[in-house]
């Protein structure tokens, strides 16, 4: 249609939100469907960030803010990257957004020429490549597969590298795999960027709490301090403190690219809610004793959905470090024949079939950038994921 700009021909709707859709859809008809393709916690917000919120309410807390963030959410902040990574910004190298893919999309918008490459590894959060499309670059996936752990490494890293590369994201650890680098790890790919001073790196450390087996989270500008002036280090309340509704993201980094992302803000959303502002300072500042317990229960769900896949004929999936999600691959279904009658050529009949057959909701691998996979949320209730893994059996058990 004319009437439409050239640019939305370049981006996909996202499609874990259309597996979400489908699912509530076919509940609505009365299916009995599992959805497991959600990236939320299913826990609530704590009682003292909920009741911080209340308080801003009630004291008349409801007006405009500062564009990019109040300046108490922002020592907030400055506070939490201190104390946690050893980062230390002023408010004026902070930047708050209306949720972290606000924050991600204001750096690409504030950055990206045409012919400027984004390095992004595969499998990636499905936003990512479609942003930088969006800001008018050009996405450079490279390949982390199952070999690797899921993980890009320095190789592979210096391979992709050109004079056009602007930035590097890096999440971990990541949605969709769960996968999150170790201090070497980091230090590998770190040694490359030194190396290549137009690289820029984009750090998205929205799961940094949640981590498991006594792994230790580090972040790029934490393990290579020479690289802080090039790093804009991303992370947000949704995912730790059960808060995505209330839309709060936050990043650091060098204050003339935090002032270019107010600016492309100001003219877009201006503030994020002040309401959701309070309660973030509360979040951060307030106690954490509630990440722990939750910890121990995501944990828990992980390693039934881990040992429960790999019962599943054809299925492989690796126990990941952190985040609330599991990636295995279903290589070995490839080439069969579903109780339908059709026959399985790509992940994304895997997932049309089982949805279709077993009534449970994943997301196909090819969305993330890495087929033959899918992605499973395990953020949801522990009877729910051990009945959808039994349906997952079942299904592939059927498969001839």
């Amino acid at each position: 249609m004319a009437f439409l700009s050239d640019t939305l021909s370049r981006v996909k709707p996202s499609a874990t939100i259309a597996v979400t859709t489908k699912a509530a859809e076919l509940k609505r008809a009365g299916r009995d469907v599992i959805g497991l393709g959600a990236g939320e916690p299913d826990f609530d917000t704590p009682e003292n960030v909920k009741e911080a919120g209340i308080r801003a309410i009630r004291e008349g807390k409801t007006k405009y803010t500062a564009v990019d963030g109040m300046p108490e959410l922002k020592e907030a902040i400055c506070q939490k990257f201190a104390n946690e990574n050893k980062l230390i910004y002023t408010p004026a190298e902070i930047s708050v957004g209306t949720g972290g893919k606000q924050v991600l999309y204001n750096a690409l918008m504030a950055t990206l020429n045409p012919g400027d490459e984004v390095v992004i590894p595969a499998p990636y959060w499905v936003s990512y490549p479609d942003m930088v499309l969006l800001a008018g670059g050009t996405p450079v996936p490279v390949d982390a597969g199952l070999d690797t752990n899921f993980k890009v490494t320095g190789a592979a890293l210096e391979a992709v590298i050109t004079p056009k590369t602007k930035w590097l994201i890096l999440n971990s650890p990541s949605n969709p795999s769960g996968a999150a680098y170790t201090y070497d790890e980091l230090k590998q790919l770190t040694d490359v960027l030194v190396k290549h001073p137009h690289v820029w790196v984009m750090t998205d450390d929205m799961y940094e709490h949640l981590v498991y087996d006594d792994f230790t989270f580090y972040t790029v500008a934490e393990v290579e301090p020479a690289l802080k002036d090039r790093t804009l280090t991303v992370n947000g309340v949704s995912k730790a403190y059960a808060m995505t509704g209330w839309r709060i993201g936050y990043a650091g980094g060098p204050t003339h690219l935090i002032k270019a992302m107010a600016k492309i803000q100001s003219q877009s959303t201006s503030n994020p809610s002040s309401i959701s502002q309070w309660a973030a300072i509360e979040a951060l500042l307030g106690p954490q004793d509630h990440i722990a317990a939750n910890n121990k229960i995501f944990r828990e769900r992980r390693d039934l959905v881990v040992a429960m896949l790999n019962q599943a004929r054809g299925i492989r999936c690796p126990s990941p470090e952190g985040a609330f999600y599991v990636y295995p691959s279903c290589e070995g279904v490839i080439g069969r024949k579903a109780p339908s009658g059709k026959v399985i050529e790509t992940d994304e009949d895997f997932v049309t079939e089982l949805l279709e057959t077993e009534g449970v909701a994943v997301v196909q691998g090819s969305a993330f950038g890495l087929a033959p996979h899918f992605r499973i949320s395990y953020a949801t209730a522990t009877s729910a994921l051990e009945e959808a893994c039994q349906r997952i059996q079942r299904f592939c058990g059927n498969l001839s």
